[in-house]
């Protein structure tokens, strides 16, 4: 069985709701029709494992109209609900299973509130879909870094550089020592830029710069495109010599990622942008913890957390919680995927980042962090590898004499 939790609100009975909402989704609907026997019900009916009501509230989040021709009033009651779907109702279908647990629940007139808070899938059930197919240890071995977390930037300005332009930029970050670069969520396919063009002229620093030095920089290329275009971008930067590329997760979609994790071996950088539109409001909408389970069975290798302390508003154990979900094998296989940590963050908001999640296995992006450092880029790159020498060495960040730390604490510690 597939066992998916609500957060539902109502003013009606929770429970007369939950079996509602569990007909809806699987073999029943408002009333019975012809066909539906007590057979096709017993194999295919969802069943509701458990209601338990939170609270009340004296006004709905949302509005119902439904409810409002109904005239019905107050409390509305906010109840958690576990709902178990047969996995035959599915079988091997990523964006089926995602209209199963979802679908028409958001629209369903007796709820003024309802968000999917996690799903739960037997680990052979996970195992029939895609797994990364680089993840945490494949991201590491491609880079040459191990014991400590990867360290990367995104390309600043995010669009308006010409390809030669942008492979400057990257050479001169390769040079300041970064683990990881990747294209900004809206630098696409544009006329004065083509993505072909920028890979091309990008990966003949990085391929010069990996012969010259022995280091290779994973960069992710944003590729987010209609399906054919993505696969034809990943084949080109795969030609290229590359190792990576970016897609935006909620805009491609689930089955536009399952289709390019099969067409490619190269790592997938998932980007959430627009994440919050599923989920800033607590009434409505997709917690991370169901959104990184369906979105890890399309075989993606990195997922966006947001950051600690950063510029987005998410609240830092919304961030600890989405990245430790990240860390959590949901197969019988090591499945994890690489979780990102990016907005805002500098040298300053690493040690949190660490503190909170007591382990090493994660990629810290900072923008600004390294390219605004008043020292220059190569200083910025400095600056996280000084605080992850004192995070190691049990030293508070104020205390270390590393240069370019110092000049981050300045310049950053203020903002």
């Amino acid at each position: 069985m597939i066992h998916a939790t609500y957060r539902i609100e109502t003013p009606l009975d929770p429970a007369r709701v939950a079996a509602m909402m569990a007909g809806e989704q699987s073999s029943g609907t408002f009333v019975k029709v012809q066909g539906e026997t007590d057979a096709i019900n017993a194999r295919f009916g969802a069943r509701v494992v458990g209601v338990e009501v939170l609270e009340e509230a004296d006004t709905p989040s949302l509005s119902s109209a439904y409810l409002e021709r109904k005239g019905a009033k107050g409390p509305w009651r906010r109840a958690s609900v576990e709902i178990a779907y047969p996995e035959d109702n599915v079988g091997v279908n990523l964006p089926n299973l995602a209209a199963v647990v979802a679908g028409n629940l958001f629209d369903l007139g007796e709820l003024t509130g309802l968000r999917l808070m996690s799903l739960e899938l037997r680990p052979e059930y996970r195992d029939r879909y895609l797994r990364p197919a680089h993840g945490i240890e494949g991201t590491r071995k491609a880079v040459g870094v191990f014991e400590r977390p990867l360290f990367g930037t995104i390309l600043k300005p995010n669009i308006g550089m010409s390809p030669n332009e942008t492979a400057d930029l990257v050479e001169k970050l390769c040079e300041a020592g970064v683990d990881f670069i990747k294209d900004d969520e809206i630098a696409g396919n544009h006329p004065y830029a083509p993505v072909e063009a920028r890979v091309s002229a990008v990966m003949q620093r990085v391929r010069a710069f990996r012969e010259r030095s022995g280091r290779n920089v994973m960069v992710a290329f944003n590729i987010t495109d209609e399906l054919d275009a993505m696969r034809r971008h990943a084949d080109h930067v795969q030609a290229e010599g590359g190792s990576c590329v970016m897609a935006s997760l909620n805009w491609c979609g689930l089955s536009a990622l399952q289709s390019l994790r099969a067409s490619t071996p190269l790592v997938i950088h998932g980007h959430r942008n627009g994440f919050g539109a599923f989920a800033r409001h607590p009434a409505l909408g997709i917690d991370f913890a169901a959104y990184q389970t369906l979105y890890r069975l399309a075989g993606i290798d990195h997922l966006h957390v947001h950051g600690m302390g950063g510029k987005f508003a998410d609240a830092t154990e919304e961030v600890v919680e989405a990245a430790k979900l990240s860390l959590t094998t949901l197969g019988s296989q090591d499945d994890r995927v690489m979780p990102v940590f990016s907005s805002g963050q500098w040298a300053g908001t690493l040690p949190l980042t660490y503190d909170k999640l007591q382990r090493h296995d994660f990629m810290f992006l900072a923008g600004g962090g390294i390219l605004a450092h008043p020292d220059g880029p190569a200083a910025g790159v400095a600056s996280l590898k000084e605080a992850w020498q004192s995070i190691e060495a049990g030293t508070p960040l104020a205390r270390s004499n590393r240069p370019a730390l110092a000049s981050a604490l300045d310049f950053f510690g203020g903002r």
